[in-house]
């Protein structure tokens, strides 16, 4: 990555609260060129400039990071080209992580970054998560499940609830969302689950707003 794009980078982690260091930023450049590299042969990604992947794939998936706080197991369904699950793994070593994906090229892509970067505690499953034999696998062992997917929140809520602890939350990761939507989802029956709420922002040095929508197992 070119000074800009490490300093945006950089200066756009620190807004979710994230220090990263040389080393970190070295990671993700290391991640970038893998993701440009694949892409030329399947489809991981549209977007192809240095700040286009830093701002939509990174600092979008390194906005999930405030709601982590308290979880020390994620799973990270229809991770694609790894998001957000492997940004956030680079920033917290101590966090396992488990991504699941039903394209098997994707999957390839994921445990390629994995090794080459030397991370542990992260694995990637081909597979979907309505799968029973997944399911049982798996089992009702997680703090957090996330997804970037899912425009259909209610599939989302589902297939998260065998795989979730008691007590456990959902982050369904968003593009912009009006009140109205919002308060719609709000007011929406999800047993097991208890809508906490929505948090709407902007990327840092973008115009691209964000919405994280929370749920809790109840």
């Amino acid at each position: 990555m070119d000074q800009e794009s490490r300093r945006l980078l950089a200066e756009g982690a620190k807004v979710f609260g994230i220090d990263l260091d040389e080393k970190g930023v070295e990671a993700f450049e290391h991640y970038r060129r893998e993701l440009l590299k694949w892409s030329q042969k399947i489809n991981l990604t549209a977007i192809r400039t240095e700040k286009g992947i830093v701002l939509k794939h990174f600092l979008d998936s390194l906005s999930a990071n405030p709601y982590l706080s308290d979880a020390s197991v994620l799973l990270d369904i229809g991770s694609g080209a790894g998001f957000p699950g492997i940004p956030l793994k680079i920033i917290n070593p101590g966090l396992e992580v488990t991504l699941i994906d039903s394209v098997r090229k994707k999957v390839d892509f994921q445990r390629h970054v994995i090794r080459t970067l030397h991370l542990k505690g992260i694995e990637a499953i081909h597979g979907r998560a309505q799968d029973q034999e997944v399911v049982q696998s798996l089992g009702e062992r997680f703090d957090v499940v996330i997804s970037r997917a899912f425009s259909d929140l209610s599939m989302l809520l589902d297939l998260s609830q065998p795989l979730l602890k008691k007590g456990g939350k959902v982050l369904a990761m968003k593009g912009k969302r009006e009140g109205e939507e919002i308060s719609s989802t709000a007011e929406r029956k999800c047993a097991p689950f208890r809508f906490q709420k929505a948090i709407t922002f902007i990327l840092p040095f973008s115009s691209f707003e964000r919405t994280i929508l929370l749920f809790q197992k109840e």
